[in-house]
């Protein structure tokens, strides 16, 4: 909002002075915030700083000891200049020891070599400082219309960004935590000399405070979130070093920006938490929906016409559910409902960009479900595909960074068998379930799981519950974990398991097993005999390590 010296110096009145810069050439681009005439050599008790002092110098000391002082005085409480008419006290030249006090100082000391009115410089001055002011205001009342105006439209980030660049006439950038680029206005710039390894140029500007300019890489940086949980930053490309030619550190950029930055965060941060309420409401809508499929809690044409109220067709639509959970289980942990949440937000907007539609919600405390709606029942394997690929997506550009870019935690996409008919859909959401389950069992890592990835162990898995393969392992180990029941110390059924892992190669078992061959082998004996069964057999073999296969997925383990 203030003019510099150098401004100043080219206004009309001043210039009718034959102003002539004498010192100070390097503080030329410092801001005056008011003018202030004095004939008094004490005048710096009375200035705050920013002042630019005209005098005709016929107060001031006489001796050299008392002018360095006046000009150390004014130096050391920050005024921004100092304009001295000649003529009066000094016919030709202001002293030579002001000169070098004031070129010292780094003070800007201007000799007036004709007669000029003060008043006409003080007037001139103020003038543009108020009208400085008026425009500021005027660009302030207009920045806070535009981006309440955004935020009641619900404007998407890139909108906000490039209204953002517009206001400001220079290049903005919406990062998140990752320092990924999430939307961008180049303001007529080349777009691969602004985003060029954008992350690296990103990891330099690093300003104090959550708004704050970095001279050094030109950018001015607010922090967006809101309620405590900051997901990225807003950045604005200010020339300052462009606009202040010889000036010692690159200009401060105005005000304004500052408030046009703050603002345009507070719109995105606002933008987001609306997104996120509305969506959580859909999303209780979508779950109530989900879980009456799964309970039967209400008729599958109640459930269709609820729906399709949503937006989401489920007649006459191929219908795969689909499941995702992480692969390591925290539930009952604090972080555990916020994990499940963000995992949730995550599957919806993987939706989104996949261009899917279904519904999509929690289905309990560890996992999200969606019954995808698709009109090409040969679509299906591409569209889970691009679920897929979206949810990674998305996923890694929410994670936080941690050390060294910490990978977000991994999950795991199930999906059931495609059906045809809303009526059908359960048996698709329950295999998937049951799938997603299973595959943490594995050590598989696919973008979706289908039922005849989970093997043995996932098929075991699904099957836990039956009674029948409980008792087929009861049948098969039961001697054996009676017997560590009584005798904790030994765990032969650990024993078993690493002769049956190692492929009944006893050396490699006895190595895995920390133990040496003889003692491998006696433990081994001992089982054979608790057990009634031959392990050199491979029937028996296999059977056993079934039964240890069943147990781990009975256990869940």
């Amino acid at each position: 909002m203030f003019p510099t010296v150098r401004e100043v110096l080219a206004l009309d009145p001043v210039r009718h002075g034959g102003p002539r810069l004498v010192a100070g050439q390097d503080g030329l681009d410092r801001l005056v915030r008011w003018v202030h005439a004095a004939e008094v050599p004490d005048i710096a008790a009375l200035l705050n700083g920013g002042e630019l002092v005209l005098t005709t110098g016929i107060g001031l000391p006489s001796d050299d000891a008392g002018l360095r002082a006046f000009i150390g005085e004014l130096a050391d409480v920050g005024v921004s200049g100092l304009l001295v008419e000649l003529g009066r006290r000094y016919p030709t030249s202001v002293p030579r020891v002001m000169i070098a006090a004031a070129e010292r100082r780094g003070l800007p000391l201007v000799e007036l070599r004709r007669v000029t009115p003060f008043v006409r410089i003080t007037e001139a001055v103020h003038a543009l400082i108020v009208d400085a002011q008026l425009t500021e205001l005027r660009a302030t009342e207009e920045i806070h219309q535009r981006f309440t105006d955004l935020s009641v439209e619900g404007a998407e980030p890139a909108e906000v960004v490039h209204q953002a660049a517009r206001l400001a006439g220079c290049p903005v950038v919406l990062e998140n935590l990752s320092r990924q680029v999430l939307a961008y206005d180049t303001a007529g710039e080349r777009a691969e000399l602004l985003l060029g390894s954008w992350e690296q140029q990103s990891r330099r500007i690093q300003p104090a405070g959550r708004t704050a300019y970095d001279p050094d890489a030109g950018w001015l940086v607010t922090t967006v979130g809101a309620r405590g949980q900051d997901w990225g930053r807003l950045l604005l490309r200010w020339p300052g070093a462009d606009l202040a030619p010889g000036a010692a550190t690159p200009a401060a950029p105005p005000t304004r920006l500052t408030i046009l930055i703050e603002r345009a965060a507070s719109t995105l941060a606002l933008g987001r938490l609306i997104r996120r309420d509305a969506e959580g409401l859909e999303r209780q809508i979508h779950r109530n929906l989900l879980t009456a499929l799964l309970d039967h809690a209400r008729p599958v044409d109640e459930v269709a016409l609820r729906a399709r109220a949503l937006g989401v067709t489920l007649e006459r639509r191929h219908l795969v559910g689909v499941v995702v959970r992480h692969r390591a289980d925290e539930a009952g942990t604090p972080t555990a409902q916020a994990r499940l949440r963000d995992l949730a937000d995550a599957v919806g907007q993987a939706l989104r960009e996949a261009e899917l539609t279904g519904l999509a919600s929690a289905l309990d405390d560890q996992a999200v479900g969606a019954l995808l709606a698709l009109r090409d029942p040969a679509a299906e394997d591409r569209s889970l595909a691009a679920f897929a690929a979206a949810l990674h997506r998305v996923r890694r550009d929410a994670a936080p960074p941690g050390p060294g870019g910490t990978a977000p935690d991994a999950v795991i996409v199930a999906a059931g068998s495609g059906v045809d008919s809303l009526r059908e859909a359960r048996r698709s959401l329950v295999e998937a379930r049951q799938i997603a389950d299973a595959a943490r069992r594995g050590r598989h890592d696919l973008a979706v799981f289908r039922l005849p990835h989970v093997g043995l162990a996932g098929l075991l898995h699904l099957l836990r519950d039956e009674p029948r393969l409980q008792t087929f392992v009861e049948r098969e180990l039961g001697p054996l974990l009676a017997h560590d029941a009584e005798h904790p110390k030994e765990r032969l059924l650990g024993t078993l398991r690493a002769y049956l892992d190692h492929g009944r190669n006893k050396s490699a078992a006895a190595t895995a097993a920390h133990l040496s061959r003889p003692a491998f082998y006696e433990r081994l004996a001992r089982i054979a005999r608790i057990l009634d069964a031959d392990l050199d057999a491979v029937d028996d073999c296999l059977s056993l390590h079934v039964a240890l296969l069943a147990l781990d997925a009975v256990r869940d383990v």
